[in-house]
């Protein structure tokens, strides 16, 4: 099947650009609910997959080792912003192991908040891997390597006993024998997994709601939720998606974007998963899509859908800051 309509972009009455893209819809049975587009789509969740990933945090008995909290927890979930709230706590993290930030392999990139960039320059310091949007989940890396006594500087490659807990971890909860699962290398420069849309929905599906899995599985699943939705400041940050979409909706779903245009969440209540793949990778379009289905899942109030309009009805401003057009979500969804 091909990728579906999803989003129309709109200048003036014109539909300027359309961003195709597909949908998968899960319970946490396995039953598909609904979808758009070929949920069969191999994909990179890229760092959708960071709650699976920390999973390992609980399991290793590095969480308790190293007595973090659930903003550690959910910061080792995120993409953050590079704000003061995220990187202090990343380095919190390393020296609560005796790491030291030059231990994080995620490489460096100016900070996504423009306000820690300028820090930086005025005070003439340099980008440190600390600024990296990964440099949660690398520290949620290195801890266990370190609490296990596991080689620190290699945490990052396939081989490692690190990469391989995470890869049993994301096998069984979508349910892809290991040896089916694509490996690619993300921009972090940690293993990332290729698998099928749905699995990747009935991942998102198990962590919401857990029931069905074995008791220690059910409780590491918990914890990660439950602290990205305790803490959502630091899964994004300031004006970012998932910390706001978290905040509205008040422990009822937990969500997590990745790169080139991929939206993951999952619904406490229902135990639904819900997996979101752009066709064109442009992340501006993955916002209008979450929320839409989101509505038309019946999984917000009128209120709750109201104070996420700017996500799920983006305006396009010119250089003169005046709205010239907006992302308008354009689909229904194909029920089961």
């Amino acid at each position: 099947m091909n990728a579906a309509n999803l989003v129309n972009v709109m200048r003036g009455n014109l539909i300027e650009s359309k961003h195709l893209g597909h949908i998968a819809i899960v319970d946490y049975t396995g039953k598909l609910i609904a979808s758009k587009g070929n949920i069969n789509s191999i994909i990179f969740a890229r760092s959708s997959m960071k709650p699976l990933q920390a999973i390992p945090i609980i399991e290793t008995g590095a969480y308790e080792s190293y007595q973090l909290e659930p903003a550690d927890l959910s910061l080792c979930c995120a993409s953050h912003n590079g704000e003061e709230q995220h990187t202090d706590r990343v380095i919190s993290i390393l020296e609560k192991a005796d790491l030291v930030e030059s231990s994080l392999q995620c490489g460096t990139h100016i900070p996504r908040w423009e306000e820690a960039y300028k820090k930086i320059i005025m005070e003439n310091r340099k980008v440190t891997p600390v600024y990296n949007n990964c440099s949660g989940k690398h520290s949620g890396m290195l801890i266990t390597a370190k609490h296990l006594n596991e080689p620190i500087d290699s945490y990052y490659n396939m081989e490692h006993p690190v990469q391989q807990r995470i890869l049993q971890v994301i096998s069984e909860l979508a349910e892809t024998p290991k040896e089916d699962i694509q490996i690619g290398v993300d921009g972090c420069g940690v293993p990332v997994h290729g698998i099928a849309l749905e699995k990747i929905a009935l991942a998102y599906a198990k962590m919401a709601k857990p029931d069905n899995l074995p008791n220690s599985r059910k409780k590491s699943v918990s914890q990660v939720v439950h602290a990205m939705m305790q803490v959502p400041e630091m899964v994004g940050g300031t004006n970012r998606f998932c910390t706001d979409f978290m905040k509205v909706v008040k422990g009822k779903m937990f969500g997590k974007v990745g790169a080139e245009g991929v939206y993951c969440f999952g619904d406490l209540r229902s135990g639904i998963g819900i997996a979101i793949k752009i066709e064109d990778g442009n992340s501006r379009a993955t916002s209008p899509v979450a929320v839409e289905v989101m509505k038309q899942l019946g999984m917000l109030t009128g209120e709750e859908l109201n104070e996420l309009k700017e996500y799920h009805l983006p305006s396009i401003k010119n250089a003169r800051d005046e709205n010239v057009g907006s992302l308008n979500a354009d689909f229904l969804l194909d029920y089961v």
